[in-house]
């Protein structure tokens, strides 16, 4: 969630300031940077509706343009050739941490002026030993480095591969980038990117390191400590609208307001608003939140998400014909289940009666509620569906119940539990009238008497 979040606040400052939204695939890293990993990014973009400007570029396409720029900083002077193996950058390393020196490289090769005569080597940035280097960060404020804790990043791989920590400044340059806004875990990178800013001749960009998100219990979010991938949230239900109004909302504030619309985002949002110390997943605030976008949905907007949902999720076509009976079945159905809903798979729960064709009942819910004292209200309605040539309306509905109320001497909830346990299987569904309506007279007298046969079964 944390990478997606950092594209959600680029595209809202974009979008906010007038600026454009552009994607690049950072792909230097060939191992992790697969077809599977770029598809996900892009397919998790589209479906949380933050559409770029432009064409999609990857790193990886500029690697020529990269080599060129890291040869101009050899013959400046503001880089050299390293021959150090990676045996004894790992020696040095174990080394320096054994005598509690800093890790960083200790400059074996720095002045060493090698040629390029076919031993291997990477190429490093070198970094001023003196002075500090120093940036002000428009959410953390002024922050300074010394320049003698720097390391001499590697720029160039021993295989001739420029390095994220180089090419990004060389892309982010060519591509006009004018603001840099990432997550706090790539602070430490600021410092020597800037330097490669300097060492270049091109203009740094202004500087925003969003706050870390935290698990409930307070350690950086994981994984193993509730983290899911962007899609995973999908397929649970959850709307994109909602999705992007709680990871705005992850370290991000304006007042005391908690719901926000795309454009409300968008109109409101400011990197002054962010705040500086982490912010805290709470699952149960993003359920919420979720439900509120639900119950705010369009009706007829919210069948259709609903109505995909259902087909990619739970492989469930919804078909008019099922709802036959029932004018206006769309909006009806959404209006049955969006009320208390939290999530679509939670509308789903709710009206999965409507799409199988046998219900199952556990025997301690039908011992419970499918009793003697219900079989002549059973039977009554068994009736008085027979006397109809067409639907009842919902009113008749009620009105029957209400008779049934008085005559039997039961409390609504005595009545519509059993007739609930019979028609849907279980104990919570949209209110019973509404069961009634999305069910039609025929499901009903199919159920009600299966009902009445596991009475007689015992």
């Amino acid at each position: 969630m944390g990478n997606v979040r950092t594209a959600l606040f680029n595209h809202l400052f974009a979008s906010h300031e007038g600026g454009r939204f552009l994607l690049r695939i950072e792909d230097t890293d060939r191992e992790t940077s697969t077809p599977e990993n770029e598809r996900v990014i892009i397919e998790t973009l589209k479906w949380l509706g933050l559409e770029w400007d432009g064409e999609l570029t990857r790193q990886s396409q500029h690697k020529d343009r990269h080599l060129e720029e890291a040869n101009r900083l050899l013959a400046e002077g503001h880089a050299y050739r390293c021959r150090c193996t990676p045996q004894q950058l790992e020696l040095k390393r174990t080394a320096a941490e054994a005598a509690g020196r800093n890790r960083k490289y200790d400059g074996t090769c720095r002045d060493k002026n090698y040629p390029d005569d076919g031993t291997p080597f990477c190429i490093r940035l070198r970094v001023p030993r003196e002075g500090e280097t120093s940036f002000h960060d428009i959410i953390k404020g002024e922050i300074s480095f010394q320049n003698s804790e720097v390391d001499d990043i590697i720029i160039v791989r021993t295989n001739g591969s420029p390095v994220y920590n180089f090419a990004v400044v060389v892309d982010d340059h060519d591509m006009g980038i004018t603001h840099v806004i990432r997550g706090d875990g790539h602070l430490t990178n600021t410092v020597p990117q800037i330097l490669l800013y300097q060492a270049l001749g091109y203009d740094v960009p202004s500087f925003a390191h969003l706050p870390l998100v935290l698990a409930p219990d307070r350690k950086p979010l994981a994984k193993r400590r509730g983290a899911k991938a962007v899609l995973e949230y999908r397929d649970e239900g959850y709307l994109a609208d909602g999705l992007v109004n709680y990871m705005a909302r992850l370290g991000w504030g304006y007042g005391d307001q908690e719901y926000f619309t795309r454009e409300d985002l968008i109109q409101k949002f400011s990197l002054e608003g962010v705040q500086k110390a982490p912010a805290t997943f709470d699952p149960k605030k993003m359920e919420w939140l979720n439900g509120e976008h639900i119950r705010s949905s369009d009706n007829e907007e919210l069948f259709m998400l609903f109505e995909e949902y259902l087909r990619n999720v739970a492989g469930i076509l919804l078909s008019a014909k099922e709802f036959a009976h029932l004018a206006k079945w769309r909006i009806y159905l959404i209006e049955s289940v969006k009320e208390r809903a939290r999530t679509l798979n939670e509308m789903a729960q709710k009206c999965w009666f409507c799409f199988v064709r046998e219900i199952e009942i556990d025997e301690k819910t039908c011992r419970k509620f499918l009793t003697e004292k219900i079989v002549g209200p059973f039977k009554e309605i068994l009736a008085f569906i027979d006397s109809k040539t067409g639907e009842p309306s919902e009113k008749e509905w009620m009105e029957l119940l209400s008779v049934l109320l008085e005559k039997y001497q039961l409390k609504m909830g005595g009545l519509a539990q059993p007739m609930r346990v019979a028609l849907t299987g279980g104990t919570v569904s949209p209110p019973i009238d509404r069961v009634l309506m999305l069910l039609g007279k025929d499901r009903v007298r199919t159920r009600l008497a299966g009902g009445l046969e596991r009475i007689a079964g015992g």
